[in-house]
């Protein structure tokens, strides 16, 4: 008699399925003419898509130091998705604001996770959908769980 195949646990499950949205998300970026996005950029782009900040707003955000979240942003504006303009308020700061072409990435993101929820959608129902939005974000602890740094940036 054959030994019936285990499942793979849940965290497994997880990890590959993010791993596969992440795959698809980076080919869709690719062929919309985004194929330089970095690791961060995510973050940094949903930051400053609500309103312009500061870097030392931006570093709050995404709890990392001012110099790192510096570090970050150097990179993102040598490739054209962030700028600095100087701060009405304040002549010694500066804002960060999202380039045209980094509030297009931020788009074609956007884009993606809508079509791409829309089709779990139709494979499964929509209701499989929405009780698969409440086990994730029971999993997920919300906004007000304790949620590494970078996740919880994504709420705000």
């Amino acid at each position: 008699m054959a030994a019936q195949a285990q499942p793979l646990d849940l965290g497994i499950l997880l990890a590959l399925a993010y791993q596969n949205f992440v795959r698809d998300l980076r080919s869709h970026l690719a062929e919309q003419g985004f194929d330089d996005l970095g690791r961060s950029d995510g973050f940094v782009f949903r930051a400053l898509g609500a309103s312009p900040m500061s870097i030392s707003e931006l570093a709050v955000r995404l709890e990392v130091t001012k110099q790192a979240a510096a570090q970050i942003v150097d990179d993102m504006q040598r490739r054209g998705y962030v700028r600095r303009t100087p701060d009405p308020h304040d002549r010694r700061a500066q804002r960060l604001e999202l380039t045209d072409r980094g509030a297009a990435a931020l788009a074609a993101a956007r884009q993606f996770h809508q079509r791409y929820e829309r089709r779990l959608a139709r494979a499964h129902g929509a209701a499989a959908m929405a009780a698969l939005r409440d086990v994730l974000n029971a999993v997920a602890g919300g906004p007000d769980e304790t949620l590494a740094p970078r996740l919880r940036a994504m709420y705000l």
